[in-house]
């Protein structure tokens, strides 16, 4: 590997959001080091990532549902003598159903990957990104934004990500690190079948935008040094728009754009 190329580590980098993140990276001349708990898909990834774009791709598995999952992947990264310049805590799942008939064991690891990964990643990487003026990306979601009935941890989650994306590019100004809140709306990804969420009104019988149209731009906001983006006009207005109605009234949107149909 060339030693003088930045380095990004990318997360859920598998399939949808965090694959076509990894192609930004690669295209624009990064090492990627693409962690996912499913191997073979990382694999084939990676080689398509080296001969389109003749991209130093190294491939980690990694299972961020577990306690120690994170821990693991940070120290697999430093066992390689990597040092990161970009950090995209893009990992994550929801779930669509009411809160009452949800598995406990599943949103407690919703809330490990979508939340503690985050916070544990960038804890032990910021000493590399503080070293190179990096850049980091959280992928949050529009869900951040507001309470969400049928998806409330996942929704919660989400506000986690936002909230403290801003608090430590705040803390970081002057560091030369960027930190971007990635906000993107429903997206064309494996994200709607693994949450089952493709009975909700929110995404049944809509096009959706493409994965790799919404992390080009999430890409672009974090080279800009975007403290949050949150991609597409109509999202941008709806992320807006709960800040000046009553919050009671909020969530009743919500539930009725999201319920199962």
């Amino acid at each position: 590997m060339n030693n003088s190329l930045k380095t990004a580590l990318i997360t859920g980098a598998s399939s949808g959001i965090g694959k076509s993140l990894a192609e930004n990276f690669a295209r624009h001349g990064y090492h990627v080091i693409l962690a996912a708990r499913s191997v073979n898909k990382l694999e084939d990834t990676a080689g398509g990532l080296r001969s389109r774009y003749g991209a130093s791709a190294t491939v980690i598995p990694a299972d961020l549902e577990t306690v120690d999952g994170a821990a693991k992947l940070h120290a697999e990264v430093k066992e390689r003598g990597l040092v990161l310049s970009a950090l995209a805590n893009n990992a994550g799942f929801g779930s669509f159903g009411e809160f009452r008939d949800c598995d406990l064991a599943t949103e407690l690891a919703m809330m490990q990957v979508n939340m503690n990964a985050v916070v544990i990643l960038t804890k032990l990487f910021l000493p590399d990104l503080l070293s190179t003026k990096g850049k980091i990306i959280n992928t949050a979601s529009t869900a951040a934004f507001q309470p969400g009935p049928y998806m409330a941890v996942y929704y919660a989650t989400k506000s986690f990500v936002l909230s403290f994306s801003e608090a430590l590019a705040c803390e970081l100004e002057g560091t030369g690190v960027t930190v971007t809140a990635f906000c993107p709306g429903p997206t064309a990804s494996g994200f709607q079948d693994k949450a089952n969420l493709k009975s909700s009104a929110l995404v049944k019988g809509k096009k959706l935008p493409s994965a790799d149209t919404v992390a080009r731009a999430g890409y672009r906001a974090m080279q800009k040094g975007r403290r949050v983006y949150v991609p597409g006009i109509k999202n941008w207005f709806m992320a807006q728009s709960v800040r000046f109605a009553p919050r009671a009234v909020v969530v009743r949107v919500v539930k009725a754009m999201s319920r199962p149909i």
